[in-house]
């Protein structure tokens, strides 16, 4: 969940619940086409961790040159007050939390655009059409906003630690699958060699040949000798037959 609040009551309350659920936001300006155009904004993202690469690298030192090292400086503070909240945002967001819709119209129509279901506070002069999950109540008061955004935050947590658990129990349960296969096919006999054990068939691969209907070594050496025996006999018998027969003798 993407949690938007930039409006000064919402801020630190935003950044904080976010944090607890470990979840993202935006607190200080919402930049046009953090949604819709992501690329230029994991360009910004990726020049923000090159600063921070370079300064852990020298000592917190970014440049020996003085004006540079401001420059630099100055550069890094904007972008973490921009994209520190969605440096870790990979994909697009499940669902975007929005308070006070009005100020944040930009990050309302983007998710709309994407269709990606809108979470959000609706005061009386919010116009709730482009929002999917309206919530009214007051975004203009600190303590009302802090518990709309400490429900959403627990709600957020609790699913995710959910969501967790159920992913580590059906990867244990595919992994205990395979090796059932696996000492299936070990009891089986029909496990092939290590090497092309995981190699997947192509279609050009010949046909492997199936053991069983093989012959074994030691029939197929007594059917040769058995042949060899016949032909040795049918020459013999026509060796016989040409020979000439032996003359009478005389009285």
């Amino acid at each position: 969940i993407l949690f938007v609040g930039t409006k000064k009551q919402a801020q630190e309350v935003i950044k904080q619940a976010a944090t607890d659920c470990s979840m993202f936001y935006v607190t200080t300006r919402w930049l046009g086409g953090m949604l819709t155009n992501m690329q230029t904004i994991r360009k910004s993202i990726r020049r923000m961790e090159q600063i921070h690469s370079i300064a852990a690298n020298n000592n917190g030192v970014l440049s020996q040159h003085k004006k540079e090292d401001s420059s630099m400086r100055r550069e890094l503070e904007k972008l973490e007050r921009n994209l520190s909240g969605i440096a870790g945002m990979r994909e697009m967001p499940g669902a975007v939390f929005v308070v006070d819709t009005i100020r944040e119209a930009n990050a309302v129509l983007e998710a709309n655009r994407l269709g990606i279901p809108v979470i959000a506070i609706a005061d009386s002069n919010s116009d709730p059409d482009p929002i999917d999950y309206a919530i009214p109540g007051n975004d203009d008061s600190i303590r009302a906003i802090k518990l709309i955004v400490d429900c959403i935050a627990k709600v957020a947590k609790n699913a995710h630690e959910e969501y967790s658990r159920r992913a580590a129990e059906e990867h244990a349960r595919r992994e205990a699958e395979r090796a059932a296969e696996r000492a299936k096919e070990e009891a089986a006999g029909g496990i092939r060699r290590d090497g092309d054990r995981d190699r997947p068939r192509r279609s050009g691969d010949r046909p492997r040949r199936d053991r069983a209907a093989a012959p074994s070594r030691s029939a197929r050496d007594s059917a040769i000798a058995a042949a060899r025996k016949a032909v040795e006999a049918t020459a013999a018998q026509a060796a016989a037959q040409q020979a000439p027969a032996p003359a009478a003798p005389e009285a």
